[in-house]
């Protein structure tokens, strides 16, 4: 079956500012690069504007509602010292949740093996009751919780390859045993969680790497550590936080993982998905702030599920 990727313009209009790392034109360089000839095959879809009801499974409803009220009718407003919002930021914040809404039921429904959400703000750092690190509600997490609460899927595993660890899934998370979270991540490194000994209920699995590891170290991490949790939790659903930071070119972090580094672990993640969930993955954008490492990763990253 193919691959689906969900977007919308409205994600290009969140703009935190002329010089914020997070900017429009790192989508842009997603979805220039998702142009090019081999990917004439990939089926494309609107995202929908995400329903209170299902952000407010991860978030409490007061809080998304004061969120989107707080967006600024005009210039900009500060959640904190990295997480701005400009008027466009509502609108962009709820289409990025509703693609992977969305997603999870075309992928659950049989419509497609797999599917790649190209949209932003990011999510994986947004924590149930807090925005920060660039993301105002946590994308993945509200996917995971429409898996279990619409489609009855047990078990839903979240990987995580951004070079951030995501301290907001893990939050959400870390208590319900039906949950999994494992991230490879950059320490020290903001938001400066993300320690081994993080293990929930045992539901969590965190392999910080030290500045400068690279493929070898990546690689081993996932292979010693990650798949072997993700294959004894037995996933109905694998989701991936897709960030792209942990590339050897980024400007914000100091690991050296290259494109391939991307398309080895998307088909780890592919084979899992086979063995366990009937090969359903879903997998959206988090990080990645060099354009052109963005764009390559990107697309090895989507040439892999669509090869699945």
């Amino acid at each position: 079956m193919a691959t689906l990727m969900f977007t919308h313009p409205a994600c290009l209009e969140h703009d935190p500012g002329e010089h914020h790392p997070e900017s429009p034109a790192r989508l842009r360089a997603v979805l220039a690069a998702l142009k090019a000839p081999e990917f004439g095959a990939l089926a494309r879809r609107e995202a929908p504007v995400a329903e209170i009801a299902d952000i407010a499974r991860v978030h409490p409803r007061d809080f998304v509602e004061a969120m989107l009220a707080a967006v600024p009718e005009t210039g900009y407003a500060g959640v904190d010292a990295d997480t701005i919002l400009s008027p466009g930021s509502g609108k962009a914040a709820l289409r990025a949740a509703g693609a992977v809404v969305a997603a999870v039921d075309a992928v659950v429904a049989g419509e497609a093996s797999n599917a790649f959400c190209a949209v932003r703000p990011p999510g994986h750092h947004a924590e149930p009751d807090r925005s920060m690190g660039f993301c105002l509600f946590n994308n993945v997490a509200i996917g995971a919780a429409r898996a279990r609460a619409v489609h009855g899927l047990a078990r839903v595993a979240v990987v995580d390859f951004d070079v951030h660890h995501g301290n907001g899934t893990q939050a959400a998370f870390e208590r319900d045993p039906s949950l999994f979270y494992a991230s490879t991540h950059q320490s020290p490194l903001y938001p400066g969680t993300g320690a081994r000994s993080e293990r929930g209920v045992g539901n969590i699995v965190n392999v910080p790497l030290p500045p400068m590891a690279g493929s070898t170290e990546f690689r081993r991490a996932v292979e010693a550590s990650i798949l072997p949790a993700l294959d004894a939790f037995a996933p109905d659903l694998v989701m991936a936080s897709a960030g792209f930071d942990a590339h050897r070119r980024d400007p914000l972090a100091q690991l050296m993982l290259v494109e391939d580094d991307y398309a080895w672990v998307t088909e780890r993640l592919l084979e899992c998905a086979e063995r366990h969930a009937g090969g359903r993955l879903v997998s959206t954008l988090e990080g990645g702030y060099d354009l052109a490492a963005l764009g390559a990763s990107a697309a090895a990253h989507v040439r892999c599920l669509m090869a699945a």
